[in-house]
């Protein structure tokens, strides 16, 4: 008869050993149950130097024997202790030494925690595939933070953790308190509504919200859907800090930016007041530079400034002009004489020829038409010779007429100190000074009294 295929199917009379059937129940165990999730509480709890972890896990009518391996045990959150309620994934197997029927743990943790953790889990793949947790949503911190929204428990350690960091990081920075509870079955409703209405004030451009570390069940109104939506659309930089570093909610995954502890939080939210001071030292430091460069290229245009006023000066214009025409006036008599002296010389010249070549008549004839010319030439020569004065005299009645020379007539004077500076205010001067004050016919040296 041949031998079936399922091993619960034994050929009729075979015998078997101990070491043989403990070995199929083995592999029957291990095949059907490879993987299973078991609740129970703790019992007999053995902890031997190999660091594996030997204990019962039993209910009100049954138990089983458990083993954790020493390199599962290391991972375990929180020790385990006897009567704890707990949550494994084991593989069910048989220790075919003793033919003890036992489960290998794999993973332990408080009893109630696997519901919320994979709660947890499916909330947080559902948000994510919406997008919610995408990088590209996230809003940078601004650069110096003005006004900061502090979201918190008002008797949490979180609270102090974050003042103590800022006043002594940076306590100019302004924080408002909006109290709300970190924990319990109302606290992600009341979270929420106290970060909506953070974000309608328009106070603010940076909004930490916080609390310390817990348990899973702690955090849960961390993890609360609305709460995580809310921070997701929220247009002002959030900042998450919610329990220890190895804590992380779904509020984390949302908000702009995570920080591991609320003193860390407080750390990204402040600049520090040395960082502040060596900054705008710099800054001083550069504008005084920029200013001093200014005032040097200042300098400099006021110099040519006071240069082409000095060129453009009407009275040095003016003494420029007068000497231009007595030169040109000198010129014009210089030219007219020698003018009218070549002509004279040339007709003077042609008279004597005709006298020599001519008959008397002819001669006395000459003579007067000589004459007659010199005349007409010097009449010419004094004629454009008076033209010329007259707008001479034209030009320079113009010239005086802008002068300050004519100013200085009417009565006024201009005064200047020794280095020739002229004196616009009495600001200018000082008791015992001297001054210059030109008139309209010399100068006059002052000295400055006291009021008194």
């Amino acid at each position: 008869m041949p031998v079936s295929a399922n091993p619960l199917q034994v050929p009729e009379r075979r015998i078997f050993k101990p070491a043989q059937l403990n070995a199929l129940a083995r592999d029957l165990l291990e095949s059907q149950f490879s993987q299973i999730w078991l609740e129970g509480e703790v019992s007999n709890l053995s902890r031997p130097a190999s660091g594996h972890l030997y204990f019962v896990l039993k209910d009100a009518s049954a138990q089983i024997r458990c083993t954790m391996f020493r390199n599962r045990a290391l991972y375990l959150a929180n020790p385990l202790k006897d009567g704890q309620q707990i949550l494994v994934r084991a593989r069910l197997t048989l220790y075919e030494a003793r033919g003890d029927y036992q489960l290998n743990i794999e993973s332990a943790e408080p009893a109630g925690q696997g519901a919320l953790q994979l709660a947890y889990e499916q909330l947080k793949t559902r948000l994510a595939a919406e997008g919610l947790f995408d990088s590209g949503r996230k809003r940078k911190l601004p650069a110096m933070v003005k006004r900061l929204a502090l979201i918190t428990s008002p008797r949490g350690a979180a609270i102090h953790d974050v003042l103590t960091v800022l006043a002594r990081r940076f306590p100019l920075l302004p924080v408002e308190l909006w109290p709300v509870p970190v924990q319990g079955a109302d606290a992600a409703a009341q979270i929420a509504a106290a970060l909506q209405a953070a974000i309608v004030s328009g106070r603010y451009d940076a909004i930490l919200l916080t609390r310390g570390g817990g348990s899973l069940e702690d955090l849960m109104p961390f993890n609360d859907e609305g709460l995580v939506r809310l921070a997701a659309d929220c247009p002002i930089p959030l900042v998450s800090a919610v329990g220890h570093e190895v804590d992380y909610s779904l509020l984390d995954f949302a908000a702009d930016l995570r920080a591991a502890t609320p003193s860390a939080a407080a750390e990204l939210l402040s600049p520090s007041a040395d960082e502040v001071r060596n900054r705008l030292a710099q800054l001083q430091r550069r504008a005084a530079e920029a200013l001093r460069a200014r005032l040097q290229r200042n300098a400099q245009r006021s110099d040519m400034a006071h240069l082409r006023l000095q060129v453009l000066n009407p009275a040095q214009r003016l003494q420029s002009g007068r000497q231009a025409l007595q030169s040109l006036a000198v010129r014009l008599h210089h030219g007219m004489q020698e003018a009218l002296g070549d002509k004279i010389q040339a007709l003077r010249g042609n008279a004597h020829r005709l006298e020599r070549a001519a008959p008397q008549a002819a001669i006395r004839l000459h003579r007067s038409v000589v004459l007659a010319l010199h005349q007409r030439l010097q009449r010419s020569l004094q004629n454009g010779l008076h033209t010329r004065l007259q707008r001479l005299k034209s030009a320079g009645g113009h010239l005086n007429a802008v002068s300050p020379l004519a100013t200085l007539g009417r009565g006024y004077s201009i005064l200047r100190d020794d280095q020739q500076r002229i004196i616009h205010s009495v600001q200018q001067v000082s008791q015992g000074q001297t001054l210059h004050a030109t008139l309209s016919d010399g100068e006059l040296l002052l000295g400055v009294k006291s009021d008194g």
